[in-house]
């Protein structure tokens, strides 16, 4: 199989987790790229490592990292970029993305990383923060990468921005791209208590310049208890609800690379596969549509 994107299609890939290693080996598969997080492949060799290589000569790959901290005001650890560095020289992956997060800060003088992807205020102070970090990475890599909007659960005090208007402007600022993860949209969402939740996720993609969007996840989540929050937990089939978004989206975007994630509770290889076939189909969809739309607004 070819070790470069399809042009004729949206490309669609599928998040590799360590008990499909096996299924994502044995046999070709109808999947453009697949995705992994970066840091569980920072071990200079191993079995591990031999795996991705191997699934790396098959596909493209792309690197998604959860620990780079890119809104840390400490800033990038020199450790964690140098095995960003040294994993994507081994790899040569076609994308490398991680979160619009803060990872770690000084505690009593001492650089504590909290091992979670923590929200940050949207404004001028963060965004050049944000800019400086994305820029370092950039700079290390000798390529672009994609920041991806997060799903948060509080909101810190002492923004003055938009989401949409703080990752247009660091995209700007930066050259980075944008990461878009319609799900992390739909959680955020219902955890702040707006009553049309398909029409939020299309507000917010209307607000963000096409020409920013290098890549859209999907996911599903645990639906919330009574009088609970929704956790982002990866747990599910994408929701019809993300799937209209999607479709929104590609009208917007075009054909941008598309992820399938599921992180717990994992389900069967065909039903990945099942999810990623429906994404294609759901893209093809809204790409005829652009292109009637396109074609009946030509001057006669």
């Amino acid at each position: 199989m070819s070790r470069t994107w399809f042009s004729d299609r949206t490309p669609v890939g599928i998040g590799l987790r360590h008990v499909h290693y096996h299924d994502a080996l044995a046999a070709p598969a109808d999947i453009d790229f697949f995705e992994v997080h970066s840091e569980n492949f920072f071990a200079r060799g191993g079995a591990t490592l031999g795996v991705l290589e191997e699934v790396a000569g098959r596909y493209p790959v792309s690197l998604h990292g959860t620990s780079l901290g890119l809104g840390s005001v400490a800033g990038i650890s020199p450790r964690h970029l140098d095995s960003l560095v040294q994993l994507a020289d081994r790899i040569s992956p076609a994308l490398i993305s991680d979160h619009a997060a803060f990872g770690q800060g000084v505690v009593g003088e001492q650089l504590v990383h909290a091992g979670d992807l923590l929200p940050i205020a949207f404004n001028e102070s963060m965004l050049q923060v944000m800019t400086e970090n994305v820029l370092q990475v950039q700079e290390r890599l000798g390529r672009q990468i994609l920041v991806e909007n997060l799903s948060a659960y509080l909101e810190p005090p002492g923004s003055t921005l938009t989401e949409t208007e703080f990752l247009t402007e660091l995209a700007e600022r930066s050259g980075c791209r944008l990461l878009v993860d319609i799900n992390n949209l739909a959680v955020n969402a219902v955890n702040t208590g707006i009553e049309n939740v398909a029409v939020s996720i299309k507000q917010w993609l209307d607000q963000i310049p096409a020409t920013h969007v290098g890549e859209i996840h999907l996911a599903g989540c645990t639906p919330a208890q009574p009088g609970g929050l929704v956790i982002d937990d990866h747990s599910q089939k994408v929701s019809d609800t993300v799937w209209d978004g999607y479709h929104h989206a590609i009208t917007r975007f075009g054909q941008v690379p598309t992820l399938i994630e599921w992180d717990t509770q994992l389900p069967e290889w065909q039903v990945l596969l099942n999810e990623a076939n429906k994404a294609r189909r759901i893209a093809e969809k809204a790409c005829n549509a652009l292109s009637e739309n396109s074609f009946q607004e030509q001057p006669v």
